[in-house]
């Protein structure tokens, strides 16, 4: 049976408060309340006096190194095991097991133990060499030779034929003893991450040949300190068969303290001590190591990278969303047309139709009397391009026919990144099962500009497009990291209970795919909720689910105010006792949120309800129904720049930041192409990672530096587009 983490905090407590400096108590009452059911979100938002106001990356961090450590102790129970069924467990190693936080340590202590192939050094002992091996390690005083301790040893019929080979098989014996010592191991393991150096040279086959990574063919850097993508762009290199890697470690260094190890002092043993060193070294450890570092210099550029992309992630999904209006959506295209479809102000399809305005005179003046049939008879209030092939034009024919018809619609460029995924998916069929592909995502291109975060989380993260090498970095890892980043970000905007889809309602803490889908059904078939306590009619949805789920659930229009705020149903008689205090009753608080300032929260802190979460609940009441998001505003492209070859150098241009790595950040400038703004060009001071500079969906003023319209590469500054800081 897993063990509570509640169980497991008297053998990990300590551990835990000095990797996180939080008290003992934050601690065991965020354990309680995950072994309890407890979400991030949950713990994270309305139970702040319980965790001393923690956040989320503190509770997630938390949850993540108690869940280290479960697996940790599980470890160790089954290698004390296996060393006690081998007779071998002395009460030492026990205790230096039992203090160990480290999985690597761990291992490192059980592998004399571990169940292994025949090696040379078994077979020296099933020889009878072992007594030798004492011999030469204890270094006592003698004034006889190598070969005279070795030669009582000499027995033909155990293949000993000489005292060289005798020799040669204490020499194994004492070798893996070394390799096998687990000081040792951390000793080397420390001195070659220290000083290593990752080497990159280009494969025989391919020299002279031209590549992406022509810049490796023959590379040396640090192994510590090596930047993420650099690493994880000399591993692509390698799985491509285009480089080989290396690790180049302090050789020299290491034997040094080998020998040291096995060493007494000068004497007639050191000679072959310090071969026996040497050849501890090369055979058995420095493979592993080498193996054991590339996947730790692996880990952490994953760990940066994943960083990157889930930060990205995070601002694309906050960004602002234009609100409930009335959308037309387009996919644009060139021969196969132009697909629009018009969305309500809830998101709901209406109509479609394609056009074809770039496919000759002919067909342009059709193209703009359907166009404006459509917004006149949908009232459309705003309309979304795609901002792939064709946008651009589509862009500026949608402006002219507006302008042409007397009509002031804002026109709004917006990322297809992951549309043609989404209309492709089973949800997508599962919404509009009777439409087309391409229309399918002209209503995702309309609903992004609508409510980003509502339309983006129906796509895997991963194809949103925000990421830097995210194929190659651990893709367990990357999911968990990114699955984290949407549940924070849709339970900090809260989810509108009567038209989210169940793919918005899965990320809502303590639901799931599974309730979520079973939400939207009984939705369909009973109409919409009334009311959040409504949603304990839904089959298989229990009290727990609804203590998880709850507060982050917003229900405009219903029966109870308070349904459309982040105030939990649990803290409803409380507002109601507010109310009353102040001689008002709920609805009248609701209708004036200025009569919140006058509620005195000192009378009304209990042993259950403290200062934070009664300050969160004036603040809803201050601003109910709020969205949190910042306000919507449109990146302004120059109508006289549409291609690659529009641009010079020299040209101010406003655009929109789409992805930032660690080396810069890309924008959209409106050439179908984005244009990398390097760290160094990201600002007058400087600036060790973009994320200080510039955020995913950030308006920016650009300068052009340099076009390579062969390689299709823009060069920008933002730096350069704006005036230095007075000093």
């Amino acid at each position: 049976m897993t063990k509570t983490f509640t169980a497991l905090l008297p053998h990990i407590l300590p551990w835990l408060i000095s990797e996180t400096h939080l008290r003992s108590q934050q601690l065991q009452q965020t354990a309680g309340l995950f072994d309890e059911g407890g979400t991030v979100p949950f713990i994270a938002r309305y139970r702040k006096e319980q965790t001393g106001e923690l956040d989320e990356v503190q509770i997630r961090f938390i949850e993540e190194r108690l869940a280290y450590y479960r697996e940790l102790l599980d470890r160790k129970e089954t290698i004390l095991s296996s060393i006690a069924e081998q007779g071998k467990l002395s009460d030492e190693l026990a205790a230096r097991i039992a203090v160990t936080r480290q999985k690597t340590e761990l291992e490192d202590l059980y592998l004399p133990f571990k169940p292994k192939r025949r090696t040379k050094a078994i077979i020296a002992r099933e020889r009878g060499l072992e007594p030798l091996a004492d011999l030469l390690a204890a270094q006592d005083a003698t004034t006889l030779t190598l070969a005279e301790l070795a030669a009582p040893f000499v027995d033909a019929d155990k293949e000993v034929p000489d005292a060289a080979a005798a020799l040669a098989g204490a020499g194994h014996i004492l070798a893996e003893r070394l390799a096998e010592d687990a000081d040792v191991r951390a000793r080397v393991r420390q001195l070659t991450w220290d000083a290593g150096i990752i080497t990159s040279r280009v494969a025989t086959d391919k020299v002279g040949t031209v590549s992406k990574f022509e810049m490796y063919y023959d590379y040396r850097e640090a192994l510590k300190s090596i930047p993420s993508h650099r690493m994880l762009a000399m591993r692509r290199g390698e799985v491509e068969e285009v480089l080989r890697l290396a690790l180049e470690a302090p050789e020299a260094e290491i034997l040094l303290y080998l020998q040291g190890r096995l060493r007494k002092g000068a004497s007639v043993f050191a000679p072959f001590l310090g071969a026996v060193a040497s050849d501890a070294y090369k055979r058995l450890i420095s493979a592993s190591i080498e193996v054991e570092l590339r996947l730790e210099a692996k880990k952490r550029a994953d760990e940066g990278a994943i960083a990157i992309f889930a930060g990205n992630l995070r601002n694309l999904l906050l960004a602002p969303p234009a609100g409930n209006l009335r959308v037309l959506g387009v996919d644009p295209g060139l021969r196969t047309g132009s697909k629009l479809a018009v969305i309500d102000a809830t998101g709901k399809f209406c109509e479609h139709v394609t056009i074809y305005p770039h496919t000759g005179e002919a067909r342009v003046a059709a193209a703009q009397t359907e166009l404006l049939r459509l917004i006149a008879a949908h009232q459309v209030e705003m309309v979304a391009i795609g901002n792939g092939t064709a946008g651009r034009e589509m862009e500026e024919f949608v402006k002219a026919t507006c302008l042409a018809a007397g009509l002031r619609l804002p026109v709004v460029a917006v990322s297809e990144a992951g549309a043609s995924i989404y209309s492709a998916s089973d949800i997508a069929r599962e919404e509009f099962p009777e439409l087309d592909l391409t229309v399918r995502g002209a209503i995702s291109i309309a609903r992004r500009l609508q409510d980003p975060l509502a339309e983006l989380v129906k796509l895997d993260a991963k194809s949103i497009g925000v990421g830097q090498y995210q194929h190659d970095v651990n893709q367990a890892a990357l999911k968990k990291s990114l699955d984290a980043v949407v549940e924070s970000c849709v339970n900090w905007v809260g989810v509108d209970l009567n038209t989210a889809s169940w793919a918005l309602l899965s990320y809502v803490a303590g639901i799931g795919e599974s309730l979520a889908q079973a939400i939207v059904r009984y939705r369909d078939e009973h109409g919409p909720f009334a009311t959040r306590k409504a949603l304990l009619k839904v089959p298989r949805f229990g009290a727990k689910a609804f203590e998880q789920a709850a507060g982050f659930l917003r229900i405009r229009g219903g029966s109870d105010p308070f349904d459309n705020t982040a105030v939990h149903p649990e803290r409803y008689p409380l507002v109601k006792a507010m109310a009353a205090d102040l001689g008002s009753s709920v609805a009248v608080l609701a209708r004036e949120p200025a009569l919140a300032e006058q509620i005195d929260l000192s009378r009304y802190v209990t042993a259950a309800v403290g200062l934070p979460t009664l300050r969160d609940i004036v603040d809803e009441l201050k601003k109910p129904g709020r969205d949190p998001r910042a306000s919507f505003r449109m990146a302004s492209f120059r109508d006289d720049v549409k291609q690659l070859s529009d641009l010079s150098a020299g040209m101010l241009l406003e655009g929109v930041v789409t992805n930032v790595t660690a080396f810069g950040a890309f924008v959209d400038v409106g050439v179908h192409q984005d244009g990398l703004v390097h760290v160094s060009h990201l600002g007058h001071r400087f600036i060790r990672d973009p994320n200080e500079a510039v955020k995913v969906g950030q308006i920016v003023k650009v300068k052009v530096l340099n076009v390579d319209a062969p390689r299709k590469r823009i060069a920008l500054s933002i730096k350069e587009a704006s005036p230095a800081p007075a000093r």
